[in-house]
């Protein structure tokens, strides 16, 4: 039987899948956060991925007690005043700011802050929030250079405060479920050997705007902008984001160094802009990478792709060992485990509800016809755990419990440092067009 995971059984199951409770104030955030009132948190950006995790917010349980008590982006007359009618709509009594400085000069009863505005905003931000005194979740990546996510990790042991970044899959229960039963206690796979991983989306044109309730241009280059254009589509460009490959790659990499237990040894990756306009498009859109990772069985070769021209095939993540293969995705492809055809048997596997077998087996070969070269067809079995939240959902969630000194964060600081620096180092070797070397001193703080 599946384990369903929704708002109501999330966190017995998530304690069962090892999102243990904290013994410990430095870990855990401060006891004290909220004094019984609930949780006051501010948002800094309201865009597309902003209002996605306050939309994930107000459909938490209301004895989460969250409270949205103030809001700040930069489009006061189409998107701040959009979300704060939402907010009202939904019983909370947000103030809008434009500036974040003044919203954490005015905001003094808050105790966390999320920030889904674009990368190269993010470092400066964060550390400014913290230091004001409020733990942080940041959306990923980190920042678009290493420099800066180093200081915000500075930031966070300084001033003792919780930050936590967006890779949602570290709280995802099936992928938990999957790390520490599937690899770790059972080591159904066998051993690892390569890797396949991919986001690929399909071809959008770049994103326009109200020409009748645009930014102003001062307001715009008070912030970074240049135009509307680059403040709409600013992931394209290099002065204000890190480019696709490390914006969607760095969650999947993160996974790979995750499952693995280790951080990759050299990148060498080919890509450029093929398919939109470079002046509009500094960064590429196709990215073809191998990454070489030495783990403790042995190495691994992961190949990586990001593609923004076709959603053919969308985003998973594969670990193919010499007994089995786990696909597995938060989308609804994939998430499936392949028993090769000589491997030992998975029944015992199957009884300790690691997964489950299908009702309908992998179909017989008929050996008259089968070619001595042919592939055997692999055994599907299921993962056990069906999430009936949103993606984002357990990961914000592990925070605001965190914050309450309830639980360990899933993916501090440092977790998210060592994805970023991996990522970014794609964006380097599809520059130089040479395989790039991690150095150790790069992933130290």
């Amino acid at each position: 039987m599946s384990r369903v995971v929704n708002r109501r059984n999330f966190l017995s199951i998530t304690a069962a899948a090892g999102i243990g409770l904290a013994t410990s104030k430095a870990i855990a955030g401060q006891t004290n956060a909220g004094n019984g009132r609930g949780l006051n948190v501010a948002v800094i950006g309201a865009g597309v991925q902003g209002e996605t995790l306050m939309t994930t917010c107000l459909k938490m349980d209301k004895s989460s007690g969250v409270r949205l008590k103030a809001v700040c982006d930069i489009w006061k007359d189409l998107t701040l005043s959009r979300i704060l009618r939402v907010l009202e709509r939904f019983g909370h009594e947000a103030r809008g700011y434009v500036d974040y400085r003044q919203m954490l000069e005015e905001e003094k009863d808050l105790d966390a802050v999320i920030i889904a505005t674009p990368d190269f905003c993010h470092a400066e931000q964060t550390v400014a929030c913290l230091k004001a005194g409020l733990n942080v979740y940041c959306e990923t990546p980190m920042s678009n250079t290493a420099e800066s996510a180093r200081e915000m990790v500075k930031a966070a042991r300084q001033t003792g405060k919780l930050l936590q970044i967006g890779h949602q899959r570290r709280s995802d229960p099936r992928y938990v479920h999957c790390q520490e039963n599937l690899l770790n206690t059972s080591r159904l796979l066998g051993r690892i050997t390569a890797v396949n991983a991919q986001w690929n989306q399909s071809a959008r044109a770049d994103r326009g705007w109200s020409r009748r309730r645009q930014i102003d241009p001062e307001t715009l280059a008070k912030y970074g902008y240049t135009s509307m254009h680059d403040f709409k589509n600013w992931m394209w460009y290099k002065a204000l984001g890190a480019g696709p490959v490390v914006d969607f790659g760095v969650h999947q990499i993160d996974v790979i160094n995750w499952f693995l237990s280790t951080r990759p040894k050299s990148v060498t990756a080919r890509g450029g802009t093929y398919y939109y306009e470079k002046k509009t498009h500094e960064w590429a859109d196709v990215v073809m990478a191998i990454l070489d990772y030495e783990t403790e069985t042995g190495p691994v070769g992961a190949h990586y792709q990001m593609v923004t021209t076709s959603g053919y095939g969308g985003h998973f993540e594969a670990f193919m060992g010499d007994q089995g293969t786990l696909e597995i995705s938060q989308s609804s492809r994939g998430n499936a485990v392949y028993r090769d055809p000589d491997a030992p048997d998975w029944d015992k596997w199957v009884r300790l509800d690691f997964l489950h077998r299908p009702g309908v087996e992998a179909p017989k070969e008929d050996a008259s016809v089968i070619e001595v070269g042919e592939t055997k067809l692999p055994a599907k079995y299921t993962i056990p755990v069906v999430l009936e939240v949103p993606y984002y959902h357990p990961h914000l969630q592990n925070f605001f419990d965190a914050v309450r000194g309830k639980a360990h964060l899933t993916c501090s600081a440092e977790i998210a440092y060592a994805a970023t620096i991996s990522a970014l180092k794609l964006n380097e070797a599809v520059a130089t067009d040479h395989t790039c070397v991690f150095k150790s001193e790069e992933f130290l703080l």
